[in-house]
């Protein structure tokens, strides 16, 4: 006998269905084909044992199982409940109403319980879009998959909970969440907050313009001075992600198996911190079986690299396009995915290799020249696309002991806001542009225009500062989003004059 069940396979961020065909025929053997990895290989001895430890048997017979389209690799455990279910159909051990109506997966163990899956958010919307009647997967991943509206999720504690639904026996209520309801119930009260911080008002005042209009930064000061502490408190500034964007960043999380069992759609920008011994792949993506690295695990969030002159140059290499494109495309012989990633880019550093600056009363203070091989390790086109260079001092006592609490990260946060609504306004036709970052040499012709004193001011302080070429547009774009947070239409000289602070490292003579 012959029955088809229903699987899926997840690529970059999007699932195809798999076909499980299996059929019965006289003899005694196990053949799996259609490139199964060797977990799936490895499913017939767990298979075996669940359905012999609930009373059901792996039948005597030929069984041929082809996992269709043939061509297309397929990799993990979690094609188990489905090859387990098409055996015991085409055996005949059970009566399954409509089988081929659900999408069916889940890792099995010896007992015949469920393991969690990763991918259940792109598997469940694939079902959705293809007219599938549900989706049968382990309790962990139900309330991801429970999202897509339009499909019935049914949480499986165990094998014989889906056979006796199918039987009609026990049936398994369909979870059912409101996804609106889910989303703004979810924006709780960050750990972290701004009013945390004391002192630092100008580096405040960066991160905040940094947030407004998604710039890249980099902070640059010796230990102690509070750039980690300000740089894990820059998401609670960001303006909270719309539906659209926890969707897309909640897919990437699943695929990875990152998404916790209580909760469901990820509504908090995400703020990865990788360790600076991370390989490339790691990083950008990649492997035999390609999977998202940090920087797409940080789309629509932070990634934060600190001390970045540690990272190896490499692995620093690798950001450039990804940090261009919003998107990473990894390619292997027989395919090609693509992972979004549009993250802002948070970076930390020494000022030199001993951690100060040059200062002729501080003993541990570094010459010039260290500072500069130190500053070598970090290539310039990387620096070319981070628009804010900021130096952080340390705080003073006084500051520190001050009873009164800084601004906090809500107050901050409706500025931030206020300053997207301008920028989304002016892009509003432009599906590739959403903030002044993402501005093009074009665009910022258009909408960075000078007058003649903001024009005469710039030029002056290019000559003065011996600034590079390269921070003239990154110069705009920041002098743009100073204008936009303060809703002035026109760049004005004391906009260029801000901007102008905000880049240490182009500055010739910076170093003392």
């Amino acid at each position: 006998m012959l029955t088809k069940v229903y699987g899926s396979a997840v690529f970059g961020v999007e699932a195809t269905t798999i076909t499980v065909e299996v059929n019965m025929d006289k003899g005694i053997a196990y053949h799996l084909v259609g490139l199964p990895d060797g977990a799936i290989r490895e499913s017939s001895f767990r298979i075996s044992a669940a359905l012999k430890n609930n009373g059901y048997k792996l039948p005597g017979k030929k069984i041929t199982i082809n996992m269709a389209p043939a061509d297309m690799r397929k990799e993990g455990s979690a094609y188990d409940l489905t090859i387990a279910m098409g055996i015991l159909d085409a055996s005949k051990q059970i009566k399954a109403k409509d089988i081929d109506q659900y999408v069916i997966m889940g890792e099995l163990s010896l007992d015949g319980s469920l393991q969690p899956i990763k991918g259940a958010l792109p598997i469940a919307i694939k079902a959705q879009e293809e007219g599938f009647k549900g989706f049968f997967l382990p309790t962990q991943n139900a309330k991801e998959a429970a999202i897509v509206e339009g499909l019935d999720v049914y949480p499986v504690e165990n094998i014989q909970q889906i056979i006796d639904h199918l039987e009609g026996k026990t049936l398994i209520e369909a979870l059912i969440i409101d996804t609106k309801k889910e989303f703004y119930d979810s924006l709780e009260n960050p750990e972290f907050d701004f009013s945390d911080v004391k002192g630092q008002e100008t580096i405040k005042r960066c991160m905040e313009i940094a947030a407004s209009g998604g710039h890249n930064i980099i902070l640059i000061g010796p230990p102690g001075s509070g750039k980690t502490m300000i740089a894990k408190r820059l998401p609670t500034i960001l303006p909270p992600m719309s539906l659209k964007e926890a969707l897309e960043t909640t897919k990437i999380h699943s695929v990875t198996g990152r998404i916790k069992s209580h909760s469901g759609l990820m509504s908090q920008r995400p703020f990865r911190s990788p360790h600076h011994t991370i390989s490339d792949v790691a990083l950008v993506g990649g492997g035999a079986y390609p999977q998202p690295g940090e920087i797409s695990l940080s789309h629509n969030g932070v990634l934060f690299l600190d001390e970045l002159p540690e990272f190896k140059r490499t692995v620093l290499e690798v950001m450039r396009q990804p940090l261009e494109d919003r998107e990473v495309t990894i390619s292997r012989a027989r395919f090609t995915v693509t992972y979004p990633s549009s993250f802002m880019l948070v970076a930390s550093m020494n000022p030199s290799p001993s951690g100060y600056f040059v200062d002729a009363n501080n003993p541990l203070a570094s010459s010039p020249q260290e500072m500069q091989r130190y500053l070598a390790k970090i290539s310039g086109p990387l620096l070319d696309r981070i628009d804010i260079h900021i130096e952080v001092q340390p705080v003073p006592f006084e500051k520190l002991s001050e009873e009164r609490k800084g601004e906090p990260s809500k107050i901050i946060r409706e500025r931030v806001i206020k300053g997207r609504e301008v920028q989304t306004e002016r892009f509003k036709d432009n599906d590739s542009v959403h903030y002044n970052a993402q501005m093009s040499v074009k665009q910022i012709r258009k909408y960075c225009a000078l007058n003649e004193e903001s024009k005469t001011m710039l030029k002056n302080a290019m000559e003065k500062l011996n600034l590079s070429a390269r921070a003239y547009d990154r110069i705009l774009k920041v002098s743009r989003t100073i204008a936009d947070l303060e809703a002035s239409e026109n760049i004005n000289p004391t906009h260029i004059a801000e901007a102008i602070q905000y880049r240490s490292l182009d500055r010739d003579g910076w170093l003392g």
